[in-house]
């Protein structure tokens, strides 16, 4: 006797790719990073990288809405996969709901408020750590952008002369700003200008290893470990960001300048409530030489 028992399984396409879940995905809120998008360096300027599974049975094909732009993204999570959370029933069938009227209206702007609001109360929950940090970073870095150049890639373009751009992007979990660029020689008056707009950050060229690549540059900061340090971290990058502009675009940065007077500067980590230590971190500076240390 021959049986066929039909079952609900994976598409035939990926088949033979692992990731079928013991436990099922959906509800979860996960963290996706470069390894699940194919989105440009640095994201899209509307995504946070946090998002909400609505159908994560299978994850090397989980439907997720993204917290920050409240966009469907179809995600392989069965790779590197940092689950930071869980949300109700209630929750899920209202964000289903309001999924279903976003398609029927064309207008997602409820269903992007409410996604961004729900990643934010998911960050004050969970709080500020080795896990978090990259998403902290990223939610940071997408209000610079907004603020000096304002695209739908989170990357901030900065016009060096004729015929000479650079775009710098977070890398995230490193915490270094990198400079792209389409040169195969090192340009000396960008690096000293990188020097003397992040003094406090280690400038690093990233050299072609083949006729096709370009010159990269990157600036890399001291990992942050607090929410504090973060938002000190990102000021240090949204000034040295500035003075670029200033230097090489400087009737750009005039007008950028008049609005954020007239406006402020967006800053979405100032509006978190996270409990942190009150201790403040000094650097202790080395001994002089020749100095007598008691041991």
């Amino acid at each position: 006797m021959q049986t066929n028992v039909y079952t609900d399984g994976r598409p035939e396409a990926m088949g033979d790719v692992p990731g079928i879940c013991e436990l099922p995905l959906t509800r979860a809120v996960v963290q996706y990073r470069d390894v699940h998008e194919m989105d440009t360096p640095g994201g899209r300027i509307e995504d946070i990288g946090l998002a909400l599974v609505v159908e994560g049975r299978y994850a090397s094909t989980a439907e997720a809405l993204d917290l920050g732009s409240g966009k469907i993204k179809v995600l392989d999570l069965s790779t590197e996969l940092v689950v930071l959370d869980w949300v109700y029933e209630p929750t899920l069938d209202h964000v289903s709901e309001l999924i279903t009227a976003s398609a029927a209206t064309h207008d997602p702007e409820a269903l992007r408020q409410y996604a961004f609001q729900v990643g934010l109360r998911v960050l004050e929950r969970v709080g500020f750590g080795p896990l978090t940090r990259p998403t902290f970073l990223r939610v940071g870095y997408r209000d610079i952008c907004r603020d000096l150049d304002l695209h739908e890639g989170t990357s901030i373009r900065i016009v060096l002369g004729p015929g000479r751009l650079t775009r710098a992007h977070l890398d995230y979990d490193s915490c270094a700003l990198v400079f792209r660029t389409a040169f195969d020689e090192p340009d000396p008056p960008l690096e000293h200008a990188l020097s003397e707009a992040f003094p406090a950050g280690e400038l690093l060229r990233t050299e072609p290893m083949a006729a096709a690549e370009a010159i990269e540059y990157r600036v890399r900061f001291a990992l942050p470990t607090t929410l504090a340090e973060t938002r000190e971290c990102l000021g240090r990058m949204r000034r040295g960001l500035g003075s670029l502009l200033a230097r090489f675009d400087p009737h750009r940065f005039a007008s950028l300048a008049r609005v954020m007077d007239t406006f402020g500067e967006r800053e979405t980590l100032n509006a978190l409530r996270i409990y942190e230590s009150r201790h403040i971190v000094v650097p202790v500076p080395a001994p002089f030489s020749g100095s007598h240390v008691v041991h």
